[in-house]
């Protein structure tokens, strides 16, 4: 039996698209609903929370989730993946390699920011690799005419930034951390300074004026937001 966003405590962002705000990090988890898929976009920062957030997913889409589009490899994004075994897995090209090769200081960066060290551990040993990395634009057919776009618009906040757009009235984006809301955008150095602004404008290029951006921490905001915060960040680097 599915229930409404609300009583999960979901955002409905617009008809079939919703996210769901974590604790901890603040971080944004987003659902996309077709016919005939359930298109998660992040997966939380433990097991336990993937595992939370599948269950969540399932009962609003009344069937399990079949896609997952990872925004970018950082932790809080992406621990949660192994929780939803068998999901068709998709993230900007260059993930895989980090997600890879990389895992012990994904471990690391989580238990120095607050996640406990077992379940650190536990979520790094267990992470799958993308087997469908995005390389341009992809677009996805949820079923009945839905359809989603997950672009490959960075480099910005890490080497490899992915966005989704969900075409509609009105069109939202999700953006993981090339935008944020709840506070500064954060620049770590896996981060691409100089590229950030132009990630930044092919976002809005994507959504255009009237579109809802979900940041990948803090609430939705809109294309006036993206572009002053854009400007700041070129402010902040340097970058015309």
């Amino acid at each position: 039996m599915t229930v409404t966003w609300e009583e999960l405590g979901w955002e409905r962002v617009a008809e079939g698209v919703g996210r769901c705000r974590l604790p901890g990090w603040d971080c944004t988890a987003g659902l996309v609903l077709g016919a005939g898929a359930a298109l998660m976009v992040d997966a939380g920062s433990s097991l336990a929370e993937g595992a939370r957030l599948r269950t969540e997913a399932q009962r609003l889409a009344g069937r399990r989730v079949t896609h997952l589009a990872l925004t970018h490899p950082h932790f809080d994004h992406v621990f949660g993946t192994p929780a939803f075994a068998g999901t068709d897995l998709y993230a900007a090209a260059g993930a895989e390699a980090v997600l890879a090769h990389d895992r012990e200081a994904l471990r690391l960066d989580a238990v120095r920011n607050g996640l406990p060290a077992p379940e650190a551990e536990e979520a790094a040993d267990a992470l799958p690799l993308p087997r469908r990395p995005v390389s341009g634009e992809w677009t996805l057919g949820l079923g009945d005419g839905r359809r989603a776009l997950l672009a490959d618009v960075g480099p910005g906040h890490t080497s490899h930034d992915l966005a989704v757009l969900v075409p509609g009235d009105p069109a939202v984006v999700f953006c993981g951390d090339l935008v944020e809301e709840s506070g500064d955008p954060q620049a770590g150095p896996d981060a691409v300074p100089s590229r950030w602004p132009a990630a930044l404008d092919r976002l809005l290029s994507l959504g255009g004026d009237d579109a809802l951006y979900v940041p990948g921490h803090g609430a939705v905001v809109d294309a006036a937001f993206v572009r002053a915060q854009r400007d700041a960040l070129a402010a902040r680097f340097g970058v015309s």
